[in-house]
């Protein structure tokens, strides 16, 4: 009898984890071998990760990382909207807001998803049905190899709303993107499109995902075909503005959401990775991976302590302004608390009273 390898039984609650077969060059199931699927499930918040859907996505890994009968590992969010968004913000101002010690213990269990990913002795691919934000953004880069619908968005959201993205991108996005347009990423936090990952190097393949009239169109939000414009500037996958906008959305009402494509991509870079030795495809991996373990290893628990302390401060106003903010107004009030520390305001509660959208006056 072979041992069993795995920490525990476990049922998954909050995710869904499924085994599909394998299939051969000619799309026929392989008998006894499969591709370990590990879907985010919360689609009423963009997928994002509650604390116990975090300890799921552990076990989870480590389970398709032991099985004999597993190839690949593919990891990704129900429906078509998101990939995930990060750590639930609705937990995080309610729960762990103002909590520090909770928080980092909390930062344990997420940095242990991160590095589950990271020691999978399977490849994991990062299926990413949609949007690829804050935490799902740091989560999807730890994975090997990560294919997209060209509807999807990629970017940071720390520094906008209370913290900062020390739970991977700050060690992995400037191995992907170069240190220039890792800072541009992080800070400022405009998300990039599809085409714009892609060509930055963060994607291995995008797929389109709007079908009209029968058929696969790119998405009509984003130039696609064209690389600059009059002045130019490279615009290609930078999102339309004014008539071109108008003409997109347009044509977007039209069609409908098929992920059938981004299934086949992943399908197929699935097989291509059965028709290797396991072995020797298990070391390349390693090899390549000590580069995002090399800077992730030696940050991770200073920022998990840095993460902690900071939902005293920012992280506090930040995520409770997000959570309980009106829908058009999420953030805080930004000069406002310039002003306040510039004079000398020490961080407590009148401060985040005088800043944050939910106890301003209508």
């Amino acid at each position: 009898m072979l041992a069993n390898h795995n920490l525990t039984g476990f049922s998954y609650k909050e995710i869904l984890f499924e085994k599909r077969p394998c299939r051969d060059v000619n799309g026929n199931p392989v008998e006894g071998l499969f591709n370990a699927w590990i879907i985010l499930n919360n689609p009423q918040q963009y997928n994002s990760y509650t604390t116990e859907a975090i300890k799921e996505v552990i076990l989870a890994m480590r389970e398709a990382s032991n099985d004999r009968s597993v190839v690949a590992v593919v990891f990704t969010g129900v429906g078509d909207k998101a990939f995930c968004t990060g750590g639930n913000t609705k937990e995080y101002a309610e729960y762990y807001a103002g909590n520090p010690p909770e928080y980092k213990q909390y930062m344990r269990l997420f940095n242990d998803m991160v590095s589950s990913i990271l020691m999978n002795d399977k490849p994991v691919i990062c299926r990413v049905n949609g949007m690829r934000i804050g935490g799902g953004q740091e989560i999807g880069m730890a994975c090997d190899i990560s294919i997209a619908q060209d509807f999807a968005r990629f970017g940071q959201a720390g520094p906008k709303h209370g913290s900062a993205p020390d739970g991977g991108s700050t060690d992995f996005l400037p191995l992907f993107v170069g240190i220039e347009s890792a800072m541009f990423s992080c800070t400022v936090c405009d998300p990039w499109s599809a085409y714009e990952a892609l060509r930055s190097g963060l994607l291995t393949e995008v797929v389109p995902a709007l079908k009209v009239n029968g058929e696969f169109i790119a998405n009509p939000l984003v130039y696609t075909d064209q690389w600059v414009n009059k002045k130019g500037q490279i615009i290609y996958g930078k999102m339309k503005t004014g008539e071109d906008l108008a003409k997109g959305k347009e044509l977007m009402k039209a069609g409908e959401m098929d992920l059938s494509m981004l299934d086949m991509a992943v399908e197929h870079f699935c097989t291509r990775l059965m028709y290797l030795m396991p072995n020797c495809l298990s070391k390349t991996m390693n090899s390549l991976r000590k580069h995002k373990l090399e800077h992730w290893d030696k940050n991770k628990e200073n920022n998990r302590d840095w993460l902690a302390l900071n939902m005293m401060t920012e992280g506090k106003a930040g995520f409770r302004a997000f959570n309980d903010g009106p829908k058009d107004k999420r953030e805080v009030d930004f000069i406002k608390l310039r002003q306040m520390l510039a004079q000398g305001h020490e961080w407590n509660d009148d401060l985040i009273k005088e800043v944050s959208p939910q106890y301003q006056k209508i």
